[in-house]
């Protein structure tokens, strides 16, 4: 077992730490800011993300997961230094280093000698190299360890990976990382650092433009009349094909997908290719949530101005707080524009979010049903399903229903009398 420092106690950092510890490493995790700290020292997270709680508890308990203020207190007495620092889109697209080479510069005086550093964070190609530049240690190793998480199902993704990726120049320094991983299992991969890099962006940037194909996918099946649920079970059974990400919506978000894919359309630029392909991409998502948000301004009438819709769902998947380049809050601010009021509701937000400034956010997805003459679903939160739709139908002026997930029952709501718009439907 190890002794790892995690710099950073966001998203990525704090599943990393919390995973560490489960398997066994001491793991010590290192933030800037002593409230957070003290919080997570006490087991509070500040995240939703299922059963993270109760990692970090447990590792806590055992003595195998602590907090401290600041990463050198975190990496003056640990072999691993993983990197788990923000890396925003900058505003021509590319990633903000300044925090990565911020913490690399504060641990590299402390660092003992022999250690291994690690990117974990999504960092564009050559930053094992910049940040290597950065500490000016010779006696260190410089590694790249892309995550490859999901926000929901996190903590499983880091224990039962598809596989784990490790980009080194030193062939001994990523067997020892890869002996961290020595009680998961799934293949590891060990190529060359900058390799790494562009496996991680190249992965998320397949994701989105897989999106973006069944989300064109269901615009034409709107246009000719065939049902996109059956198009992509018919596509999902071709192996080479996978029903993975074949779900289409009202576009996709999160805090990945749009910053990684524009981050690798910026890098092919700075290296001379033009990623056409990426650009599309990127615009054909964007259509969608032009799309989604006029099916929602279409159902209105001729005037929608003045009039309410219920919006059940605001962050950017089911399973998590993240509002961070959600969708359902891109198609909502398009739907304000138009001079509509939302009233919206959501299972884990609670506060007025300022991208929507003229929402009313309630507790009570029947409340925000109240008087509304469209009610929009553009989360996938299960418990929509299940919910008395008698009682919605009675709550609203006007029986319409736009599901941007394709999440409700369509021949119970019709039953119910309702006017059902899926997509692709």
């Amino acid at each position: 077992m190890a002794r790892i420092a995690v710099i950073g106690t966001g998203y990525v950092g704090l599943t990393t730490g919390a995973c560490f510890a489960h398997l066994g490493h001491d793991v010590v995790c290192a933030d800037i800011d002593e409230a957070k700290v003290e919080s997570l020292r006490k087991g509070i997270v500040p995240i939703v993300e299922r059963d993270l709680d109760r990692f970090v508890t447990e590792g806590i308990a055992s003595g195998k997961l602590s907090f401290v203020v600041g990463a050198r207190e975190a990496s003056k007495d640990c072999e691993f230094h993983y990197l788990c620092v923000p890396t925003p889109q900058g505003p021509d697209g590319a990633a903000d280093l300044s925090y990565l080479e911020a913490a690399a510069a504060e641990i590299a005086p402390v660092l003992p000698t022999g250690s291994v550093v690690v990117n974990k964070s999504t960092v564009p190609v050559g930053s094992t190299g910049l940040v290597a530049s950065v500490m000016g240690r010779n006696d260190v190793e410089v590694v790249s360890n892309p995550e490859f998480l999901r926000e929901g199902t996190a903590l499983d993704d880091f224990l039962n990976p598809d596989r784990v990726v490790i980009g080194a120049r030193d062939q001994e320094a990523a067997i020892r990382v890869a002996g961290l991983y020595n009680r998961v299992h799934a293949p590891v991969m060990v190529t060359d650092p900058i390799s790494a890099e562009t496996i991680k962006y190249a992965s998320n940037a397949f994701l989105a433009s897989k999106l973006s194909f069944v989300n064109a996918i269901a615009n034409l099946c709107e246009a000719v009349g065939a049902d996109v649920n059956d198009v992509v079970l018919g596509m999902g059974y071709d192996r080479r094909i996978g029903k993975e990400f074949l779900r289409p919506g009202p576009g996709w978000g999160g805090s990945c997908f749009p910053k990684d894919t524009i981050a690798l359309a910026k890098i092919a630029e700075d290296h001379g290719y033009d990623f056409t392909f990426l650009r599309e991409v990127l615009k054909v998502n964007d259509e969608q949530f032009d799309r989604t948000a006029a099916k929602v301004i279409d159902a209105l009438g001729d005037s929608p101005e003045g009039k309410q819709v219920a919006c059940w769902g605001l962050t950017f998947k089911a399973g998590t707080d993240d509002l961070r380049q959600s969708p359902a809050v891109e198609v909502m601010k398009r739907v304000e524009a138009a001079g509509v009021k939302i009233r919206a509701y959501d299972p884990v937000v609670s506060s007025p979010i300022g991208d929507l400034p003229t929402a009313e956010i309630v507790s009570d997805p029947y409340a925000a049903t109240d008087g509304a003459e469209v009610l929009v679903v553009l989360t996938e939160w299960d418990e929509f399903r299940w919910l008395d739709f008698d009682k919605v139908a009675e709550n609203m002026a006007s029986k319409v229903v736009v599901d941007a997930r394709n999440l409700l029952d369509r021949s119970q709501l019709e039953r119910r009398g309702f006017d059902y718009r899926g997509i692709g439907r």
